[in-house]
């Protein structure tokens, strides 16, 4: 059985950081890509950034480009989410999700394991 376990989330003022981490077991961590999405209240969940296996090819979406950094320590099985310059629309659950064998995630329906998610807040 696969299983992903966020840890990470917290109370934040804005301005500040936390670090988002992700450990997978009952797969072979280094075969899949991973991303991290998050959902607001009242909000569709939207994608946040992915990381291939290898670790060397990242993908961000617009509004967390140069505040967030995704990576993957394959020897822990582990994908982090280093999170930067927060700000309070940052505000909501972040999952991670594994990708299918041989899919680089790029579309949400490409990924077939969640996580249960971790509460990030931002204040203003």
């Amino acid at each position: 059985q696969v299983q992903l376990v966020e840890s990470g989330g917290g109370l934040v003022q804005a301005g500040g950081s936390l670090r988002l981490s992700c450990t997978v077991s009952g797969r072979t961590f280094n075969r899949y890509a991973m991303g991290w999405f998050r959902q607001a209240p009242g909000e569709a969940r939207e994608f946040v950034a992915r990381i291939i296996w290898s670790g060397r090819n990242t993908v961000y979406t617009d509004s967390v480009k140069g505040r967030f950094t995704i990576s993957r320590d394959n020897a822990k099985n582990t994908v982090y989410l280093q999170m930067n310059s927060l700000k309070p629309e940052d505000t909501a659950i972040y999952y991670c999700a594994s990708a299918r064998f041989g899919s680089i995630g790029a579309f949400p329906n490409e990924y077939d394991v969640w996580g249960q998610g971790t509460q990030v807040t931002v204040s203003s």
